[in-house]
């Protein structure tokens, strides 16, 4: 099984990297770009993983099978450092411990992989301490930037990067993906890739945890209880109380453990007062899971918000095509037969047709700009999630 064999639909992509992973002289600095769900992370470590590759055939570099694409792709290369925060944003201290990384020759493998899965996540200042690394790295380091579009990083840095542009793959792709690597039922495969917008990561959760299901599907459903503003004050409440319950649902578990390992390892007593050196390390990493929380409970925030937005992108694609079946005299409701787009949501075919009808395409882009515009404002600032969600659903009215 090959590293590439998760990015579907990437076939370009594939191409051009599997070519400079060949290469003798590679560029020494990458930047992956692509929207969410589109693999840049995957595509990373694949690409790190085909450059560390121990098969001396070039064409087979990338095999899968090796002991240094086996470590890679589980995170435990020795020559390959994969930095992606689960904070609000890479602080410069990290910045600068991957810097004093980097100068380290590579231990086993042709090549030292500097992977900044969130590249997007550094302040100007913090990027600033990346910038001359990566202008005049050492003779065998290779950086890979990974972010949502090039705008999201500083020109300075982008423009010393190769671009590697992602895009999302299709839906059918990824429900195959799933069936043979998860063994999830076609049926089920299919409703999770198209429900998650062929994010790969969101749709393998959702065909999985019957709780993700339901979760997604009264977030969903929250225009069709909006009549009145107090309506829409309940509805900004459920959501954020949803997501939240999302976060929370992986972060407990996971909090409690992180916390029983370290008391473990320090031989904290079992009862009794922790001894003040033991304390101030436990403070120290409830504090890291605070601000790992805040982060997890604003991607989940924003992930709901999307599943949201997809309830009107397809009221809009019914408004559209009704419009179109009006000029041509076609059944009312019914997507042209020229028309390749399909419903995320076609299980609620029925309620969207109604909603579709009694609003306008006009009516639908304002509402889907005002999602997006709280979406902007609860991931750049530190604005209450809360106050920003009850002000954009009383605009959904």
């Amino acid at each position: 099984m090959s590293v590439w064999d998760d990015l579907q639909g990437q076939g370009p992509v594939v191409e051009q990297l599997s070519r400079a992973a060949e290469s003798q002289n590679p560029t020494h600095a990458w930047l992956f770009t692509g929207p969410p769900g589109s693999g840049r992370s995957n595509a990373a470590k694949a690409f790190a993983a085909a450059l560390v590759c121990e098969r001396t055939d070039l064409a087979e570099r990338g095999c899968g099978e090796c002991h240094a694409c086996h470590t890679v792709l589980a995170g435990t290369n020795a020559d390959v450092t994969f930095v992606a925060t689960e904070k609000t944003t890479i602080t410069i201290e990290e910045a600068r411990e991957l810097v004093t990384k980097a100068q380290d020759r590579p231990s086993s493998a042709r090549w030292r992989v500097m992977i900044v899965g969130d590249a997007d996540r550094m302040a100007e200042r913090t990027t600033n301490v990346l910038l001359k690394a990566i202008e005049e790295p050492p003779p065998r380091t290779i950086w890979i930037l990974c972010a949502p579009s090039p705008a999201d990083v500083l020109v300075t840095i982008r423009s010393r990067c190769r671009a590697v542009s992602l895009r999302v793959p299709p839906v059918e792709d990824v429900a195959a993906l799933l069936v043979r690597r998860d063994g999830v039922d076609p049926h089920s495969a299919a409703m999770a890739a198209r429900a998650a917008q062929s994010h790969v990561g969101i749709a393998r959760r959702l065909a999985q945890d019957e709780g993700a299901r339901e979760r997604r599907n009264a977030i969903v459903r929250l225009p069709l209880t909006l009549q009145d503003v107090s309506d829409a004050v309940r509805a900004a409440g459920s959501l954020v109380e949803l997501a939240t319950a999302e976060a929370n649902s992986s972060n407990d578990v996971r909090d409690a453990a992180e916390k029983g390992n370290l008391l473990r390892s320090l031989g904290a007593p079992t009862s009794g007062a922790l001894p003040p050196s033991i304390r101030s390390q436990v403070r120290q990493l409830e504090d890291d899971q605070k601000r790992r929380s805040k982060r997890s409970i604003t991607d989940t925030l924003d992930r709901a918000l999307t599943d949201l937005l997809s309830f009107y992108r397809d009221t809009l694609v019914l408004q559209l095509s009704a419009a179109a079946n009006a000029a041509d005299g076609s059944e009312q409701g019914q997507l042209p037969t020229s028309a390749t787009v399909e419903l995320v949501n076609a299980d609620l075919r029925p309620q969207l047709q109604a909603f579709a009808a009694a609003s306008t395409p006009e009516t639908t882009l304002a509402r889907m700009d005002a999602i997006n515009n709280v979406r902007r404002r609860i991931t750049s600032s530190n604005v209450a999630p809360l106050l920003a969600i009850e002000a954009m659903a009383v605009s959904l009215l």
